[in-house]
């Protein structure tokens, strides 16, 4: 079984799995940011996730601040859970993994599109290089060190094969 964590990791990727990476969480999020769900009761009933799995999941979101727990008069039933500036971030991400989705998993076409509130366009995530603004694909685009590499990553950079 994989661990919760990847403390061998040194990579941004790996530690954002640690915070959305388990099953239901980017559903919990996705339905937060896109369904307007708030309600413990409401991600409970639209997802059909067990109980003790969403408390878990909200309470790590609440913890490492994607989401904030605004209580109510009515007390803890009246408690909802509300994407902060950090959550609402994910959006993109899950805009894209739809995306990958729609191209590779989905038989029938899109199940969901995402439109601009604004005018109606299709909204389409694209890539583009802050040099010249050409929008590479995954097969143009190179990985290298950046400034919080470890002087392992350095070594192995330097030494892998040209691509």
């Amino acid at each position: 079984m994989l661990g919760r964590t990847y403390e061998r990791e040194n990579c941004s990727a790996a530690r954002a799995l640690e915070l959305v990476g388990e099953r239901w969480s980017l559903l919990i999020i996705r339905n937060g940011a896109f369904a307007g769900m708030t309600r413990f009761s409401e991600f409970e009933r639209r997802l059909g996730v067990a109980p003790n799995i969403l408390a878990k999941r909200l309470a790590d979101f609440v913890t490492n601040g994607l989401m904030e727990v605004v209580d109510s008069e009515a007390g803890p039933r009246g408690r909802s859970y509300r994407l902060t500036a950090k959550g609402r971030e994910l959006n993109e991400v899950i805009m894209v993994l739809t995306a990958w989705g729609d191209r590779w998993a989905a038989p029938n076409g899109p199940p969901v599109v995402y439109e601009h509130a604004g005018c109606g366009g299709t909204v389409a995530m694209t890539t583009t290089c802050t040099g010249c603004e050409a929008h590479p694909s995954g097969t143009d685009v190179v990985a290298r060190t950046g400034p919080g590499a470890t002087a392992y990553q350095r070594a192995a950079m330097e030494n892998r094969p040209s691509q």
